[in-house]
């Protein structure tokens, strides 16, 4: 079992998730999709992101805070090999800031990048590494920057790349 995960933020602090898509798969199918919009820690009002993905302070002021989504994701990666992301350092710093900030346990699973560890080393013919445009060579269907459509991007992204030989190492 694998997992995939996306965060978008409200501003340029990594504790700032607005919102978290999670997708859980095994090597031929995806599993399970979730997506949650999230409302940001009261430090984090200051929205510069909406331009990117479209959330707004009137999407998210009467959702779920991060500990309460959290909870109900943790349990499910217990099965998981690793958790793969796109550009991945983001993804991960969002979630280790978030569980910082609430003093909540982060997880002890590798990350695995759909650029950086598989695209980047896979398809080299690409003119760059952005997630449309993997997604447009594999013709993966994307909405990007809705993080249910990323992150299932990105599981397909692995599930191709274990097609064509990829083997995860650490």
């Amino acid at each position: 079992m694998y997992a995939a995960i996306d965060f978008e933020t409200a501003n340029g602090s990594r504790n700032s998730a607005c919102a978290l898509g999670f997708v859980k798969f095994s090597k031929k199918e995806i599993i399970s999709s979730e997506s949650y919009l999230i409302q940001p820690h009261e430090d984090n009002f200051h929205w510069m992101n909406t331009s990117i993905h479209k959330i707004t302070w009137e999407d998210v002021k009467n959702e779920k805070i991060f500990p309460e989504i959290w909870k109900n994701i943790l349990p499910q990666l217990s099965d998981v090999e690793f958790i793969a992301a796109h550009n991945a350092g983001f993804d991960k710093s969002v979630l280790n800031a978030s569980c910082k900030h609430y003093l909540l346990n982060t997880i002890g699973k590798n990350f695995v990048c759909t650029w950086k560890d598989i695209a980047d080393k896979l398809w080299r013919n690409l003119p760059d590494y952005k997630l449309k445009t993997i997604c447009r060579y594999l013709n993966i269907p994307l909405h990007h920057h809705k993080v249910r459509s990323d992150t299932e991007a990105c599981a397909k992204i692995v599930m191709r790349a274990f097609n064509e030989g990829w083997q995860f190492s650490i």
